[in-house]
């Protein structure tokens, strides 16, 4: 097949499953096109089956706001039409199922049939699309689109709760490389970090949004700190940062506390860590915590959205109500105070990700295209 994939090129999420999804086609011998305005993080430049097409923006003095879902528009018609594409995969809804709706209907005055499928991943439903100057739009795509997905029976259920759409959509979990994390924890990590005697290592991994609830991390990490040895290192970066920051100074608690910022390759990190805590107030899936499991890393996280469907209470780690930090403490001396504890959580933890291999999901995706294709 050839395959259009269009998503943000960055390190949240939706960008990250897209492109690991892609490059697994691409090694399944499809002909996968990514459509975007960059270079995607984790896109292979170096398979033969994979294609990068820039979506170029300029500034004109006539717009304060570059229209970039009508230049994505004509992006998606010429590499539909020049690289004879069989359909198009949009990641996020918003601007891109409305984007690839606009095309298809060029397209098909054209002569040109292609159909397209939509995966939201999450917050262009639950934050972005619940905006009301964005319902209309989010809701028609998606009625529009020839099959949706999503990442979590949470996300469908809020999908179906806030939008007048037709709920006929496929739960598709996000999905994990297992071999590119236990690869990285096996072999020397190239993170520079030198542990002190038994000290425990915490990692939180976000984009420091305010729904992340990154102050809850230090919380924990405070109370955690109180009963063993222990260092928090912080992946990331965003607009809490620096209130974060601020707070481990007024916490005394900045000498065992990093901030390494934007990293490529987390799972680095993830190799020396011995427990993971992600206390959002949201999440629509969790990628973040199925990253950690990957690395065998059990994880701390609240019971909101699509966690519980990741992080197995008790099992791959623990989960608590948002905002109860003493709880989320409470658990995580559970699993890091004895060896043989914390021993049997981070087995249990790659045994949970195991669940979400990539070799189980793709053929999920697969099998949807060729449902599409052959309607």
């Amino acid at each position: 097949m050839r395959i259009g994939i269009v998503c943000y090129p960055t390190f949240g999420g939706s960008g990250v499953v897209a492109t690991e999804l892609g490059n697994a086609l691409a090694n399944k011998g499809h002909q996968v096109h990514f459509i975007t305005y960059d270079m995607p993080v984790r896109f292979d430049a170096f398979s033969s089956n994979l294609f990068y097409h820039e979506v170029v923006v300029s500034d004109y003095p006539l717009f304060d706001y570059t229209p970039y879902e009508l230049v994505l528009t004509s992006k998606l018609v010429d590499v539909v039409k020049h690289e004879k594409l069989d359909l198009l995969h949009v990641h996020y809804a918003i601007p891109h199922a409305s984007a690839a709706y606009m095309a298809r209907q060029i397209l098909a005055s054209q002569g040109v049939s292609i159909p397209y499928i939509t995966t939201l991943h999450g917050t262009d439903i639950t934050l972005v699309g619940r905006d009301s100057s964005f319902e209309p739009v989010i809701t028609f795509a998606i009625n529009e689109s020839d099959a949706v997905t999503a990442v979590s029976k949470s996300l469908k259920d809020d999908t179906c709760q806030y939008f007048n759409v037709n709920c006929n959509i496929d739960v598709i979990p996000n999905f994990i490389d297992i071999g590119r994390y236990q690869k990285s924890k096996n072999a020397l990590s190239k993170f520079s970090y030198n542990r002190k005697g038994n000290e425990k290592v915490i990692v939180h991994t976000s984009n420091f949004r305010p729904v992340k609830r990154v102050e809850d991390v230090v919380h924990v990490f405070g109370k955690i700190r109180k009963e063993i040895p222990a260092r928090l290192l912080f992946v990331g970066d965003g607009p809490e940062r620096h209130r974060i920051e601020q707070m481990c100074r007024d916490l005394d608690i900045c000498d065992d506390i990093q901030f390494l910022g934007k990293l490529k390759a987390q799972e680095q990190v993830l190799s020396i860590a011995d427990l993971f805590i992600l206390p959002s107030e949201t999440e629509s899936f969790g990628l973040a915590a199925l990253e950690a499991m990957a690395a065998s890393v059990p994880v701390i996280s609240t019971n909101t959205g699509g966690l519980p469907e990741v992080n197995e209470h008790g099992f791959s780690g623990y989960m608590s109500k948002v905002g109860d930090v003493d709880d989320m403490a409470t658990n995580a001396l559970r699993i890091l105070k004895e060896d043989k504890d914390l021993a049997q959580f981070k087995k249990n933890a790659l045994a949970q990700a195991k669940k979400f291999e990539l070799s189980a999901i793709l053929p999920q995706y697969e099998a949807l295209y060729e449902r599409v294709l052959a309607r």
